[in-house]
């Protein structure tokens, strides 16, 4: 298997690394006027803001999984992955409702931490083996 290499994370500024990442789709399909009726970059600048001092957010190009469009997911902290946690992924976050539940989950924890809102299992899905690769740390 192929390891890709990372820098330390900078000290002082931003979460640390052991806690939960939200990686975001905008590329081909999430994020664009395909999907209409959303603001975007209002979405994304809630996230950014709502999860600031529990969650790293990242801004993927494009996850692959543009038919669940926009998409997001949700990986466990170092403590929720030892606690059994697995990375989440949600489609269809095409409103603020959703969005906000997905935030109010980070803030409690996430995966492996907090149980999810019910109404997330109507986003959860499962991706391909070879989509969830472009999550691995």
């Amino acid at each position: 298997m192929n390891r890709r290499h990372r820098k330390a994370a900078p000290t002082g500024s931003g979460p640390a690394r052991c806690t939960v990442t939200v990686t975001v789709c905008r590329g081909c399909c999430c994020g664009t006027p395909k999907i209409p009726g959303l603001d975007h970059a209002a979405q994304l600048a809630g996230l950014r803001q709502a999860i600031a001092d529990e969650a790293r957010l990242r801004v993927a190009d494009c996850l692959d999984a543009c038919e669940h469009a926009n998409v997001i997911a949700v990986q466990p902290s170092a403590e929720g992955r030892k606690a059994g946690g697995r990375p989440v992924w949600l489609g269809l976050v095409n409103d603020a409702e959703a969005a906000r539940d997905i935030t109010a989950w980070v803030q409690a924890g996430g995966p492996g931490i907090a149980d999810p809102p019910d109404i997330l299992d109507l986003y959860a899905f499962s991706p391909s083996r070879r989509i969830r690769q472009t999550l691995r740390d």
